[in-house]
């Protein structure tokens, strides 16, 4: 889109504080980990800043401007996010909020040489992701809206139209899907020439859906078309290891129509991630494919701007993204959750929720939302998801990470405080040390007192409507597979 209980510490306990002591009677509630059940791996979490977003955080001044990169990508502070998600322009100017393309004249045919010219900014795109890697961040997905126009049945980058040369799509110029294969391997080009390495491109953004600016409809089967071309020009070019992701369609139900033709059509394989957003229906079973799944862009297009934890379940409540985001992971079993807009002004559409923080000229605001990611940022990138359950009016989730950490997120459904105790089943962890981080009305990512027995359950209060991250430490004998 564009637009507290208490609890008791045992004499052999040990109380690692990170935060005020919390003690009291026994723990009322117990998350059993299992690291011998694993489920899907995870690829990360982020949002984008296409439309110019970026050129928010570009201008601001120090030291603002270090203090919303870090609540973006600072894994102790912030909310660690580990993918951005970058738009590939199409538009030939910049009037309003409109991604420039690196190709505003185009060669008369598609064999044509192609006048490429780029300007270093990308829409403040291409600073905020040399900043990511700063940072440690290695996923970068570049998404395009649109082919540029005259590659299109509708010569305009804007107001749908389909790629020349796809099932369907006959155009007397000739077919445009290796131009723009080429085309989208120049930018791959562009960022890695700025210490930038795009990891992921994608081609179409709502293919099922016309916009007044850039878009571009395609159905599964065309994509199919167009990914028989990209792959091999990917691999020619020496990007062998840079992944296609497909189709970013409005919905879930959509989405796994798109995933189905590609199958259909033989080219399952030549796919990273099957991607959706959750416009027009919402994250439901697990695709039925072998490769990975991400949610891609969703936020709340409707209400005011928020920065409410719980405000009677919200759209744009921290707590109804926690629980979001937990759904996409858990029950979906996706491999990467990104949201939309990660930073915006007041002005777009209405001060709406489609952003995580609020920059207004030299001033910004943070929503909870983000904080809801926060509780997240302790699972990083290639962590595999384990087993997790048991407790009353709880959701947990559990992960474990390359270096033999152990992340377990956990909601309280409910509306009175519990004593949440973690115990973990099949761990080489030696003697861990464990923190753990709190969200609610009042926290933020907050670090807490966290209770250990003798026998290694980690205990620690948590709020109604609350969420909370543990995070396992240690050293281990054992390989992580």
């Amino acid at each position: 889109m564009h637009f507290s209980a208490q609890l008791t510490v045992l004499a052999a306990a040990s109380l690692v504080a990170a935060g005020p002591s919390v003690v009291g009677p026994r723990q009322s509630q117990k998350v059993t980990v299992d690291l011998n059940k694993k489920y899907q791996v995870i690829d990360g979490f982020g949002f984008s800043a296409a439309f110019q977003r970026a050129n928010l955080v570009v201008n601001l001044k120090e030291p603002k401007q270090t203090e919303v990169l870090d609540l973006l990508f600072n894994i102790t502070t912030g909310a660690g996010f580990s993918i951005v998600r970058n738009g590939i322009g199409s538009s030939k100017n910049s009037n309003q909020d409109h991604m420039n393309t690196h190709l505003p004249n185009c060669p008369s045919s598609p064999d044509g040489t192609p006048a490429y010219v780029w300007d270093g900014k990308d829409s403040g795109q291409l600073w905020l992701s040399k900043q990511a890697v700063r940072y440690g961040v290695k996923t970068f997905y570049g998404n395009a809206w649109s082919a540029p126009g005259c590659m299109k049945t509708n010569n305009d980058d804007a107001n749908g139209g389909t790629l020349c040369g796809v099932s369907g799509a006959t155009c007397r110029s000739g077919s445009w899907l290796q131009p723009f294969a080429n085309y989208l391997i120049k930018y791959i080009q562009y960022y890695a020439e700025a210490g930038v390495n795009v990891t992921h491109i994608g081609f179409l953004n709502e293919p099922d859906f016309t916009a007044s600016y850039a878009s571009m409809l395609s159905s599964g089967t065309q994509a199919a078309d167009f990914i028989k071309v990209l792959r091999p020009a990917l691999d020619k070019a020496g990007y062998t290891s840079v992944g296609i992701n497909c189709c970013e369609a409005t919905g879930w139900n959509v989405a796994t129509q798109h995933m189905q033709q590609i199958k259909s059509a033989g080219v399952e394989d030549m796919v990273f991630a099957f991607t959706s957003h959750e416009y027009s229906s919402r994250v439901g079973s697990p695709m039925n494919t072998k490769r990975h799944v991400w949610q891609t862009e969703y936020s709340d297009l409707n209400g005011g701007w928020s920065t409410a934890w719980y405000s009677n379940g919200g759209a744009g409540d921290g707590f109804t993204w926690a629980n979001t985001v937990f759904n996409a992971i858990v029950n979906s079993n996706l491999n990467g959750y990104v949201f939309w807009e990660g930073i915006q002004d007041r002005a777009t559409n209405n001060n709406n929720n489609e952003k995580l923080i609020l920059v207004d000229g030299q001033t910004y605001q943070v929503s909870k939302r983000l904080w809801a990611f926060a509780q997240f940022r302790n699972v990083r990138p290639n962590a595999i998801r384990v087993g997790a359950s048991g407790g009353s009016n709880l959701k947990s989730a559990a992960f474990q990470n390359t270096d033999g950490s152990i992340a377990v997120v956990i909601i309280n459904s409910g509306t009175s405080a519990q004593t949440v105790g973690v115990s973990l089943s099949g761990s080489t962890l030696a003697s861990p040390t464990v923190s753990a981080f709190l969200t609610d009305t009042s926290n933020d990512a907050k670090a807490v007192a966290v209770a250990t027995a003798t026998d290694g359950t980690a205990s620690a209060s948590l709020p109604g409507r609350g969420m909370i991250s543990f995070l396992f430490k240690g050293a281990s004998n054992a390989t992580v597979v």
